[in-house]
């Protein structure tokens, strides 16, 4: 199948639900954490390189053929907080749906079934990209790009930041982004052999704290 698909799964206009979630840059620009281009710039650096890498590692890692159960097993290891926790697999329910209207496969319809409260979103993502024809480093790059894609619209929102500003802030962080993505399809690889602990498991535990407290905010824009 054609590459193509590839900019179907990450375009923001796919319903997977993604708009809704602010990726941990509502609670940081409240703490004052993201306020200008310089400081969201510094803020998508650190969430790519954390919570990005262990996303790419696992949506690669599903996309390359390991059991998608035990790489769902690995995600809940790899996240510790419930509130992130919960929004992994609303999104993945989410992505599922998506998914399975887009590009269907025995492999998904599994996975919904062993998983009917949902999958965490970057392992369904992951066989999304399988069932569509694509090779591990390109889902790597999808949603790589979809850590830092999402806080930076957000921060558009939350702050009337310019969206050329926060545009020029994503294209900053190309090589950052060419990292990540090789770092977590070559983790997958070694995934295939050597099983799901070889995948990345690095932790922003500032991102964990901000997450369980923005759960709790009576009102709030974003659901994460």
């Amino acid at each position: 199948m054609s590459r193509a698909a590839l900019l179907v799964l990450a375009d923001g206009r796919f319903p997977a639900g993604g708009h809704a979630h602010s990726g941990g840059a509502e609670p940081a620009v409240t703490a004052g954490r993201i306020k200008d281009a310089a400081t969201l710039e510094r803020f998508c650096r650190g969430r790519l390189h954390t919570a990005g890498l262990v996303a790419a590692g696992l949506a690669a890692a599903a996309a390359a053929g390991c059991d998608p159960l035990l790489v769902d097993g690995a995600a809940d290891a790899r996240t510790p907080v419930p509130a992130l926790r919960q929004v992994a697999r609303r999104l993945g329910r989410q992505m599922m749906r998506a998914a399975r209207a887009t590009w269907p496969s025995a492999e998904l319809d599994a996975l919904a079934a062993a998983r009917p409260r949902g999958a965490h979103q970057p392992v369904v993502l992951g066989l999304a990209a399988r069932s569509a024809g694509l090779a591990p480093l390109d889902v790597a790059y999808a949603v790589a790009y979809e850590n830092i894609s999402g806080p930076a619209t957000a921060a558009v929102r939350l702050l009337s930041l310019d969206p050329f500003d926060a545009t020029a802030v994503l294209a900053r962080l190309a090589a950052d982004l060419d990292q990540v993505a090789q770092r977590g399809a070559e983790a997958a690889a070694r995934a295939v052999t050597d099983g799901v602990d070889a995948l990345p498991a690095a932790s922003a535990p500032l991102l964990d704290i901000a997450a369980e407290a923005h759960a709790a905010w009576p009102v709030r824009l974003f659901a994460s």
